[in-house]
């Protein structure tokens, strides 16, 4: 049975605002950033990209070596996101907040399949790694299409996510 929206079990308060409290810190920074990135980017909300991009912009020692086992500049690829979603036309001063309705529904989407990744796994708070894998096992997801141009499958990203996890960011 689905949970109902602002309940004890959701990640949003009755009023709409993100409860940053069900994220590990990492998670909460990388989710804040998103939100200075989709300004940065002239988005009216956050989008998936924007929740990557934040991810890559404070990376925590999981991200990092997912990164490393991808053989990716975690910077370089943070700059080749920003620069391929930034839009000319737009307002740089939007009032972008972690509330519902500057969040796409996509993005709803993924920080409630993130929670939900988190509580499988019996944790109560959602890692930045729960954030990463269920963006890159999204259907459609438009983050795993820019891979994928460049020959990278969502699958290949996510095992490497994976290992990445299990091994607690060793390399």
């Amino acid at each position: 049975m689905a949970t109902p929206e602002g309940s004890a079990g959701d990640i949003f308060c009755p009023g709409g605002r993100l409860r940053l409290d069900v994220f590990e810190p990492a998670a909460s920074d990388a989710i804040t950033d998103s939100l200075r990135l989709a300004r940065e980017t002239r988005w009216d909300s956050v989008r998936s990209p924007h929740v990557f991009m934040g991810l890559l912009a404070v990376p925590d020692e999981n991200i990092r070596n997912w990164g490393e086992r991808l053989g990716a500049d975690l910077p370089k690829l943070l700059a080749q996101f920003q620069e391929l979603f930034h839009q000319e036309e737009g307002e740089a001063d939007l009032p972008v907040a972690p509330h519902r309705e500057f969040l796409s529904d996509n993005v709803i989407r993924l920080l409630r399949d993130a929670h939900q990744r988190a509580v499988d796994r019996g944790r109560d708070r959602v890692t930045s790694m729960d954030l990463l894998i269920c963006l890159l096992t999204a259907p459609q997801s438009i983050v795993a299409e820019c891979f994928e141009r460049i020959g990278v499958t969502a699958a290949k990203l996510t095992e490497i996510a994976v290992i990445a996890e299990q091994h607690g960011g060793t390399a």
